[in-house]
């Protein structure tokens, strides 16, 4: 791939300000004039990665495409350019998302018989504001409740390409619980 193709398609990722697909790259190199199949911009991705080895910057597929982001171990200088924090995420809406994302689609039924109390209003309203989740149909039961699944979004905000990505459950030993129940009793 030439020099100039790859420092385009970086310069792409840097301007996107979001992950950008390789058809989606595509279309904007043709756009420039560029003519390049997929296999030839991974090629230049590919290029850029290895360039990027011994920098502070990686680039990295996400659900949505690829991005190119700052690496993890330098990101705690760069919290202090900006004065805003980030809104918490509350243990319950915690637990409310991971529901969805390991058990989607859910409803909010679904979310309150695992979370044994009920799920408020603001709680989904918020999720679905930051667009980590979305309708994505309705249950075929009496009300026809939403079933709420987990957005491209959410898996680029945890760097995820995937659901499947997603870390494994732990196991609950049975034994235990058993013990703490025998000693309560």
């Amino acid at each position: 791939m030439n020099i100039q193709t790859v420092n385009t398609v970086e310069a792409l990722l840097f301007g996107a300000g979001r992950p950008l697909r390789l058809s989606e790259l595509r279309g904007l190199l043709e756009s420039d004039g560029v003519i390049a199949e997929l296999s030839d911009i991974k090629k230049c991705i590919n290029e850029l990665e290895e360039r990027y080895q011994s920098s502070s910057l990686e680039i990295v597929e996400v659900a949505s495409g690829f991005r190119l982001q700052i690496k993890q171990s330098y990101s705690a200088p760069i919290t202090h350019l900006w004065n805003e924090r980030a809104p918490r995420i509350s243990k319950a809406l915690m637990e409310t998302i991971s529901i969805i994302a390991y058990k989607q689609p859910v409803t909010r039924g679904d979310i309150e018989d695992i979370r044994g109390v009920t799920v408020s209003t603001q709680s989904i309203r918020s999720l679905l504001e930051r667009n980590w989740i979305k309708v994505a149909g309705f249950k075929d039961a009496p009300g026809r409740p939403a079933l709420y699944s987990t957005t491209k979004e959410f898996l680029d905000d945890l760097n995820l390409k995937n659901i499947s990505n997603l870390p494994d459950l732990p196991e609950i030993a049975e034994d235990s619980d058993n013990q703490i129940l025998s000693e309560v009793v």
